[in-house]
């Protein structure tokens, strides 16, 4: 039956395609998109929907002024009981708390992040409609493994990286994509799955904890 099917699907392909021509590519041929691209809604109020729709994926959400990030990072930090953590190269120093010993990922190892508390990082892009973080693996969001192997992620975003919609915020990261071909991670909530009773289980492909600092 599996073999039917995809005769059936790669002929409905090649019916399709019959009258398009050999030489024809993709960027010949015009696309109208007539989805919304870009949200006009005041930045309070995609902050504020950020944070709603983050908090309903179980993300632990705090706002705080920009200027006051420092002292929001060492509450999480100290609520999560984290004692040592790695961060993205691109994190400002001025971000971090003076008491916490952190590690620059460099390129550790995967036990080396394994053993450590946590991961903070910033991040590249957020969507309001979904409360969803983007990471393109540059210098503030840190590569994939960063924010995969510990089971805490502390993670900046600026207000004015929050988008409303889905197009508006991948074309935020279409540079990183063209230019270093980028792997996107698109992070709603702590890592969470289901096994086949419904059972939530937390922590299987990513962190438990997820803390999101919206700096405004």
């Amino acid at each position: 039956m599996a073999d039917d099917a995809r005769e059936e699907i790669l002929g409905r392909i090649r019916l399709a395609l019959s009258d398009v021509p050999a030489s024809e590519r993709t960027g010949d041929v015009a696309v109208t998109r007539s989805y919304r691209v870009a949200d006009d809604r005041p930045r309070a109020e995609l902050v504020a929907l950020f944070a709603e729709r983050a908090d309903d994926y179980t993300a632990e959400v705090r706002r705080t002024p920009a200027e006051r990030l420092p002292a929001a990072i060492a509450t999480a930090v100290a609520e999560l009981g984290v004692t040592r953590a790695a961060v993205a190269p691109g994190v400002p120093p001025e971000w971090l708390p003076e008491s916490l010993p952190v590690v620059t990922d460099d390129g550790l190892d995967v036990a080396a992040l394994d053993e450590l508390d946590a991961a903070i990082t910033g991040c590249a892009a957020a969507i309001a409609e979904t409360g969803t973080i983007v990471l393109d693996g540059g210098p503030l969001s840190g590569r994939r493994a960063l924010t995969l192997i510990g089971d805490r992620h502390i993670c900046v975003v600026a207000a004015d990286q929050i988008h409303g919609q889905l197009p508006a915020a991948l074309a935020a990261v279409a540079d990183a994509v063209a230019l270093r071909r980028a792997p996107i991670t698109l992070v709603s909530g702590p890592s969470a799955t289901s096994d086949i009773e419904l059972e939530r289980v937390e922590g299987v492909h990513g962190p438990r904890r997820l803390v999101v600092l919206i700096a405004e």
